[in-house]
């Protein structure tokens, strides 16, 4: 990620981001999605935590709806605590973009524009709403950015830079 040091804050407006590719009827049939990008530094190197999707088990980042009276940033937490036992701080920066289609069973599938979100994980919780649904692994940036199908994602992840965050 390109993004020049401001006060110690990544800045959202000089981030390079390609344009979403999304299939919708209509502007209205999008869904906004809030992920939480979960990282540790280990080593010296950051890692990243992705969890298994509950139908396809495949790796993503823990996301979900807006919440009322959350802002983005806390709605991230809230589903990485739900999803995968994550207790962090989250950065109320926006660091990139991306699309997906949400399939819906018996519903027609809804296409969603995910705003991303980093979380430092101070902890992972053995208990959490959602543990016996899905899987967690930490992986480096590399390899998480590997392992995720959304192009937009991957180059999130392969520019993730927590040090312009704790700068």
């Amino acid at each position: 990620m390109q993004t020049p040091r401001s006060k110690g804050k990544m800045s959202l407006v000089r981030l390079k981001q390609a344009p979403l590719r999304m299939q919708a009827a209509r502007k209205r049939d999008v869904r906004s999605q809030f992920a939480a990008l979960c990282y540790r530094i280990q080593n010296e190197e950051a890692q990243v935590l992705l969890i298994t999707s509950r139908a396809s088990r495949r790796w993503i980042l823990p996301k979900g709806w807006p919440m009322p009276g959350e802002t983005p940033a806390e709605a991230a937490l809230t589903e990485a605590f739900e999803e995968a036992g994550v207790v962090g701080r989250p950065f109320n920066v926006c660091i990139g973009l991306y699309s997906y289609t949400k399939v819906m069973e018996g519903e027609a599938n809804l296409p969603c524009a995910v705003s991303v979100f980093p979380v430092k994980v101070k902890k992972l919780k053995r208990t959490y709403p959602e543990a016996n649904e899905r899987r967690r692994k930490w992986f480096s940036l590399k390899k998480a950015a590997a392992r995720v199908r959304e192009p937009e994602l991957r180059k999130i992840l392969k520019h993730f830079d927590p040090k312009l965050l704790e700068g």
